[in-house]
């Protein structure tokens, strides 16, 4: 029987409805991040970097870009003949077929993709944040201290600790207690929904609580272990992590990759992020082209300007055309003439030429102001725009609009379109 240390299984079948359009269609760890890369390829990349060669991605929520992105995982060298990685859908099963209903229920439904590895560990990971961690010194920590659970923890300020899951340890970090977003919160250890569990802990867990409707590892799975008294651990991180579930922290968190001194580097050469590269032609820069501290993707051709911004590959910009502060994903073609400032443009969109985004007042948006705010314009993918079109802030565009949709060629600040049938 094969038999592996330690297997991951990567929680990757979230809707991310926080991010509006830009997940209406895929998956949010299929959702492109930093020009060239995808959401899942950060962890996918831990995983090869800390020697994890076994990884099975658990889907669910539009897979298709997800499914074909991972294939059968060579850009990450997990194209193994015993291991490598498994892209894990919900399936027809005899007795009962049903979704994932929960983080830990996904887990279980796939107890059988586990077993024929034999594990004495499995690394629970989820797919949609953006950072680099060894998970072999976590694993050294799990096994030093004969834990039955390790959970991932990162120190927050104590005053944004009620929107955590928050660990409460020892001075040896064994977890005496735990709180789910407690409104006073006795510690800053916020777990980041990464766990080790030694496999029989896991399985005698699975087998007590199969039953439990939307079984979840946060509600269900650690107080079990924690009322059985296993032993369980805060591994504390410290480095860069970031939750990319809102349209302006995954605004924040492309920003953050163009500073002089970025605090996450995509350029070490000893922890590579590795992602599915579509083979394209060089960057192309005009002659009156104009780029300052940005990120610019393969085969993207600029003829305008570009400042502070992260544009993906093969993007046409136009003649003329200034973007500022703005997220411009892959194979959008920008026209001549156009200004878009603090712009977040998914794939495949079309803008036409002389058109203006994120121009105005920044007035809250009139149907979903916990989305779309921070003075952020944002269209999804496959849009487009006709020319001559000026769009405020805190506005979304969805869906093939023509000039008939646009009050006197303008789209207000805080207004919504979205084409039906997009």
């Amino acid at each position: 029987m094969v038999k592996k240390e330690m297997i991951a299984m990567l929680l990757a079948g979230g809707q991310g409805s926080r991010l509006g359009v830009l997940t209406s269609k895929v998956a949010k760890p299929a959702v492109a991040f930093g020009g060239k890369y995808r959401i899942i390829d950060f962890p996918l990349s831990s995983c090869i970097n800390s020697g994890v060669d076994t990884v099975g991605v658990l889907t669910q929520y539009q897979p298709l870009r997800l499914n074909s992105h991972i294939g059968i995982g060579i850009p990450w060298d997990l194209d193994r003949n015993i291991g490598g990685v498994s892209v894990l859908p919900p399936y027809e099963k005899s007795e009962n077929s049903e979704w994932y209903t929960g983080t830990a229920n996904a887990i279980y439904q796939n107890i059988e993709y586990m077993e024929s590895f034999n594990p004495e560990y499995v690394l629970i990971l989820s797919g949609d944040h953006i950072y680099k961690m060894d998970y072999e010194v976590m694993l050294d920590f799990h096994k030093a201290n004969k834990a039955d659970v390790t959970i991932a923890v990162m120190p927050v300020p104590m005053e944004e600790a009620s929107r955590f899951g928050i660990m409460i340890a020892d001075e040896n970090k064994r977890i005496t207690d735990f709180e789910e977003k407690p409104a006073h919160p006795r510690s800053n250890l916020a777990s980041m929904g990464i766990y080790i569990f030694s496999w029989k802990t896991l399985k005698a867990a699975f087998t007590a609580l199969k039953e439990q409707p939307n079984l979840d590892f946060g509600k269900h799975v650690i107080p079990w272990c924690h009322e059985k008294g296993r032993l369980l651990y805060a591994y504390e991180f410290n480095g860069y992590w970031k939750d990319v579930g809102t349209l302006y922290s995954y605004w924040e968190a492309n920003m953050e990759l163009i500073d002089i001194v970025p605090e996450f580097n995509l350029y070490e050469e000893y922890w590579k992020i590795y992602t599915k590269s579509e083979i394209q032609p060089p960057q192309y820069f005009s002659n009156d082209s104009r780029v300052e501290k940005s990120i610019i993707g393969e085969g993207s051709e600029i003829y305008g300007e570009v400042y502070n911004s992260v544009i993906g590959c093969g993007v046409i910009i136009g003649k003329g055309t200034v973007i500022r502060d703005s997220i411009i994903m892959n194979q959008t073609r920008i026209g001549d003439g156009c200004e878009l400032n603090k712009a977040i443009v998914a794939e495949e969109t079309t803008i036409g030429n002389n058109v203006r985004l994120g121009i105005g007042e920044e007035v809250e948006n009139d149907t979903a102001p916990h989305i779309y705010n921070h003075g952020l314009v944002t269209v999804g993918e496959k849009s487009i725009i006709p020319d001559g079109i000026t769009i405020g802030k805190n506005s979304v565009v969805f869906g093939e609009t023509t000039a008939a949709d646009y009050h006197d060629g303008n789209l207000a600040s805080g207004k919504t379109l979205i084409k039906a049938g997009d």
